[in-house]
């Protein structure tokens, strides 16, 4: 764990380097939604892991961590307050996913090293990042239907996309997390949302971490 925002951002300048924006030639047939849920009257958070399985989206495994973070909120460096404890909820779970999908960024972050690289190059497996809000760098808005889809650029360089999940609501924001490309991301999170925004994998977790949450208080 860096000791300040300075050696935070170094190191995510030198781990930027090792992200695989590349298909991962292994199937996949299991994925992993991870998520964050804070309480807002204490330092408290839940990790939450939920291992759906592709084919029809049945829940195989869950993992609840409760934790406090050590690392302070600081935008853009994100990852180094949510890594561990996600981190801790994945060593719990009892089925490997295939792949994780994770409630933020990847390359679409200033240093191209977004929470959902962050962790494929630390677990060295397929990621990819799913985020509620826009993004830092401008972006159009994708056209109505389901499936429509906008480039997110910084320079001459795709850095992700606005996708339309549902007909007339708000898109989310996809980006290459480790070992995906941005097509294939982009099929797989409209894949995985055929009824509600967000892909079932991140939408379990949420829940999860909220329920989980509210029992605590």
């Amino acid at each position: 764990m860096p000791r300040n925002e300075a050696e935070a951002v170094a190191m995510q300048v030198e781990l930027a380097g090792c992200v695989v924006a590349a298909d991962d030639d292994r199937p996949v047939d299991t994925v992993a939604g991870l998520d964050i849920a804070y309480d807002k009257d204490s330092d408290t958070a839940v990790a939450t892991a939920v291992v759906l399985r592709r084919s029809d989206l049945a829940v195989l495994d869950e993992a609840v961590v409760h934790g406090t973070s050590d690392f302070p909120y600081v935008p853009g460096l994100l990852a180094f307050r949510e890594l561990p404890l996600l981190l801790k909820a994945i060593e719990a779970l009892t089925v490997e996913p295939d792949l994780y999908l994770c409630d933020g960024y990847g390359l679409t972050h200033p240093r191209r090293f977004g929470l959902a690289c962050h962790l494929g190059v630390v677990l060295d497996a397929p990621a990819i990042g799913v985020a509620k809000n826009p993004p830092h760098l401008p972006v159009a808005g994708p056209g109505p239907a389901r499936g429509d889809w906008s480039p997110i650029t910084a320079g001459e360089e795709t850095v992700g996309c606005a996708l339309r999940t549902r007909d007339g609501v708000k898109p989310v924001y996809v980006s290459v997390g480790h070992r995906r490309t941005l097509a294939s991301a982009r099929e797989l999170v409209l894949e995985l949302a055929p009824r509600y925004r967000l892909p079932e994998p991140i939408r379990a977790a949420d829940q999860l971490g909220r329920k989980r949450l509210a029992e605590t208080r």
